[in-house]
């Protein structure tokens, strides 16, 4: 996402909604990462951005000694507050790339839709050193597609993107290829046993539920706020123009790679 690069500190202003309106993730996923690694209590396992801890608590579960790094203060108050009856838990304020710890380190590192905020070389560079012998990484992220069903919405709210966010790209659904060949960088970092995989799922909101989560996306906080303004009312009056609901296609990728 090359784009959207330097907008990483917009999410950090929209704490409490991201809080409210993101998503986590399948219950099929982590059974996996637990598949691919056993995580318990002897465990030392990193988050890589972990925003509002819409991905932490299944860690954390396990008993395992987490530490999150993430570069949001205000993310950072939310989670220490979140999950302040884990003893097992702890958050770090910094960005991945200054965070400072001992080679080998950790069991699992893992990153929900965060990791492609990082330079590809630096981050994939660190996660491997930090990572002890044998210990997983597991990268994963969530990418929404527009209503299929109703067309004629969604071309209105293509509309409205072309008048107001001119330069952003046409909705695409996320493919298998992309999830291989994002998989497929581990392998230039020196990880083994690299494999992905794809979960679905829907999500289906009222219009002012909508604009609320659209409400998180970096680029969109980082519009004019009048300007802004005309351009959600334009999204939500098309929503309730065709119906007044949208529903989102989810598609997770997870990838895992093993550092030998």
């Amino acid at each position: 996402m090359p784009s959207l690069k330097g907008l990483e500190w917009t999410f950090d202003t929209e704490s409490e909604k991201y809080a409210k309106m993101r998503p986590g993730y399948v219950s099929e996923l982590y059974c996996d990462i637990f598949d691919k690694i056993k995580i318990d209590e002897n465990s030392h396992v990193l988050e890589i951005g972990i925003g509002a801890g819409q991905a932490t608590k299944p860690i954390l579960d396990t008993g395992c000694q987490l530490t999150a790094v993430e570069r949001g203060h205000n993310f950072c108050d939310l989670c220490r507050n979140k999950f302040s009856g884990y003893r097992n838990f702890n958050a770090e304020e910094c960005r991945f790339e200054d965070y400072e710890c001992s080679d080998g380190t950790y069991d699992l590192i893992y990153s929900a839709s965060a990791f492609h905020w990082i330079d590809e070389a630096v981050g994939y560079e660190k996660v491997y050193r930090l990572l002890r012998s044998g210990g997983v990484f597991a990268r994963f992220a969530n990418h929404p597609y527009p209503d299929k069903g109703r067309p004629e919405m969604s071309d209105a709210i293509q509309r409205a993107y072309s008048v107001f966010m001119p330069n952003s790209n046409k909705p695409t659904e996320y493919s298998e290829a992309e999830a291989a060949a994002r998989a497929d960088i581990a392998r230039k970092y020196g990880f083994i046993d690299v494999s992905y995989k794809l979960y679905h799922r829907t999500r289906t909101f009222s219009a002012s539920e909508y604009i609320e989560l659209i409400g998180t996306y970096s680029d969109h906080i980082a519009i004019e706020s009048d300007t802004r303004k005309r351009f959600y009312s334009e999204i939500e009056a098309a929503i309730n123009d065709f119906g007044g609901q949208i529903t989102l296609y989810d598609t997770i990728d997870l990838e895992l790679a093993i550092k030998p």
